[in-house]
């Protein structure tokens, strides 16, 4: 089964349907990026850690874009990253300290805004790239090759090595992550962080040499003890924390006996259709839920409950 999906199949699925031109012909010349950042049009993202600023318009929805004047005033520092050009202009994500904000605006944990839908759709994706891009530019500023401090290129979509010439680029880690079936049931876990009540699908990072296939066969005779037969593609998530890419994936169980490891998991266990959606609609009998719709797991156990 192939599934050919775009943004609009899932408009709750958190972080995805990115929305701005992002100029990747054009941001790496010094000149383009420098005639956005001077646009009176110009707005910007503003991020401490794992929050981002938000301030209410006078109906009440939550904006995450300031003008330049304001951004200033808020404390604005470096990097200036360059995340893309909307139809009302270009727009940026920088940092802020801690607290900075003010005049109504408040920095607020970016992963509770898409839990309880406060940012959603092409704002929380524009929210995810900025946070993904900056956390990039915290960890980054030095060259992997010979160790001599980096300088942003392309907007911030580059750092480059004034020394020995090395291009750093945004990195990405590719994350499997799993709806394990056997027949009508499917097979979810509970990692030691999750809240108390919420079960969810497996996953595990993909290890160089490795297919998603492989990962996802892997992953699940690790943490599971389940040996794994077809695997096919679902969907896929962006995901900020810190830059993850989440590939969603249905593979099939070749037999039922659980060796849960100890280490990655506190319980694992197979559900029916009917216990699935009563997770999903949080009103299963002994108070257990599934992850919330901005989460790719969300969708994939929503598959297999709609068949």
């Amino acid at each position: 089964m192939v599934h050919e999906d775009s943004p609009g199949d899932h408009p709750d699925l958190g972080y995805a349907g990115f929305a701005l031109d992002r100029l990747g012909d054009r941001r790496n010349d010094p000149a383009v990026i420098a005639a956005e950042a001077l646009n009176p049009a110009r707005r910007t993202a503003l991020f401490s850690g794992d929050r981002v600023a938000l301030r209410p318009d006078a109906a009440g929805v939550p904006r995450l874009l300031f003008g330049t004047a304001e951004a200033a005033r808020f404390g604005a520092g470096e990097p200036q990253v360059f995340l893309g050009r909307s139809p009302e202009g270009p727009v940026f994500a920088t940092t802020v300290a801690k607290d900075a904000v003010a005049d109504g605006a408040a920095l607020e944990d970016l992963r509770a805004l898409a839990n309880d839908g406060r940012l959603a759709g092409a704002d929380l994706a524009l929210a995810g790239c900025g946070k993904g891009l900056l956390s990039w530019h915290a960890r980054n500023g030095f060259c992997a090759n010979c160790g001599s401090a980096t300088g942003q290129a392309a907007g911030g979509w580059r750092r480059d090595c004034p020394v020995c010439g090395a291009h750093h680029f945004p990195r990405v880690d590719p994350v499997v992550i799993m709806l394990v079936t056997r027949g009508e049931r499917c097979l979810l876990g509970r990692q030691p962080r999750f809240p108390a009540g919420m079960w969810s699908c497996l996953a595990g990072f993909v290890e160089p040499g490795e297919t998603l296939e492989e990962a996802v066969r892997r992953e699940t005779l690790e943490e599971a003890g389940v040996a794994i037969g077809r695997v096919r593609y679902e969907l896929s998530q962006p995901w900020p924390f810190p830059s993850q890419l989440m590939v969603g994936m249905r593979a099939e169980a070749l037999g039922e006996e659980l060796r849960p490891d100890d280490a990655e998991l506190d319980d694992a266990r197979w559900f029916d259709r009917a216990e699935a959606a009563a997770m999903l609609e949080r009103r299963h009998p002994q108070g257990w839920f599934a992850p919330p719709a901005a989460a790719i797991a969300h969708h994939l156990l929503r598959r297999f409950v709609s068949g």
